[in-house]
């Protein structure tokens, strides 16, 4: 009777024709037990890009999850916390993942979700990165996505982001008026900050890894779980993220519907339905995690972010089994 009424609210939600053939296609998850667990706790990241955790979320509820949470973490903290009793799963950018496991934080990475969201902008002075060499560049902290992203391109062209470039952090929304000072010279940003400083005017794309080798061709966002959690409820696992699978569809079948429901938690719709057409979702299928773990763990040891070789960090913090299996699954 729950599942019934979970399914026609989010038919409710989610009133398309792709939206029927996401939820109808159960054929994996009526032969599979129920979900260890009715709870599952998802980090709250900021930005647009991360619409497929929350297009999940009616997704979840008919995958058994009768209780959803979207918990608030600081953004430093965000891959961190999913080794931590507050966080069960979460998409997060593969590279900050690789960090964590390379400092033993209890996780394992199971699945690449999209490629290409963040884009880096400049000044006048910054054509390329290797004009970093002695910029400034603004990042939120220290650690985040944007300061590992911005070591690896830099470690990718032969520059030390340790002694090369100058980072300072201030919070996200403050960075793009520096850069239109010329108090920066560089920042990097995922949706709605592209969009926003386009819409503005302010700066130009140095790397778009969403069109850009090679960043283009490997995952950026990835879905990490809590190393217990996927230990203890296997079910629970394979359920969650076939739900953020669909969603993944979901966004790249019906692009403007996904972005009222990113809209709905607080974002402009017109950058949402940029962000939905412009990050290749659908191809979520066609890109190989495990390749972009080696590739960005290459570049962070390059740079001297982790200490472990790439196969380290694979047979330690990745489990790609349901990953695969879903591929099968869902192929259209």
């Amino acid at each position: 009777m729950q599942t019934g009424q979970n399914r026609r609210r989010v038919l409710a939600t989610l009133s398309s024709a792709a939206a029927v053939a996401l939820i109808g296609s159960e054929t994996g998850s009526a032969q599979e037990a129920p979900a260890e667990v009715t709870t599952i706790h998802l980090a709250k990241v900021p930005g647009i890009c991360i619409a497929p955790q929350y297009v999940a979320e009616g997704l979840l509820k008919i995958e058994g999850f009768n209780d959803v949470q979207y918990v608030e973490v600081p953004l430093d903290t965000i891959h961190r916390s999913v080794g931590t009793d507050k966080i069960d799963m979460s998409m997060g950018f593969i590279a900050n993942y690789i960090v964590e496991i390379d400092s033993d934080t209890p996780i394992k990475l199971l699945a690449g979700v999209h490629a290409g969201c963040f884009e880096l902008f400049g000044t006048k002075r910054v054509n390329a990165i290797r004009d970093l060499k002695g910029k400034t560049v603004a990042v939120p902290a220290l650690g985040s996505a944007h300061h590992n992203f911005v070591a690896s391109m830099a470690a990718h062209v032969g520059l030390d982001a340790k002694r090369e470039i100058n980072f300072v952090t201030h919070p996200v929304g403050e960075s793009g008026q520096l850069l239109a000072e010329e108090k920066v010279d560089a920042l990097m940003g995922f949706p709605p900050i592209p969009q926003e400083l386009r819409q503005k005017k302010i700066g130009h794309v140095i790397v778009n890894s969403g069109i850009d080798r090679p960043w283009s061709q490997y995952f950026c966002c990835g879905i990490a779980g809590n190393r217990e959690f996927v230990r203890r409820y296997p079910v629970a696992t394979k359920r969650a993220l076939r739900a953020i699978a669909k969603a993944t569809d979901f966004c790249a079948a019906e692009p403007e519907q996904a972005a009222r429901l990113v809209a709905a938690k607080g974002y402009s719709y017109d950058y949402a339905l940029q962000t939905m057409n412009e990050i290749r979702y659908a191809r979520w299928n066609e890109y190989d995690p495990e390749d972009t773990v080696r590739f960005y763990s290459l570049r962070l040891r390059e740079a001297g972010m982790i200490k472990s070789i790439p196969n380290k960090i694979i047979a330690q913090g990745t489990d790609w089994q349901v990953f695969n299996e879903l591929k099968q699954e869902l192929k259209s």
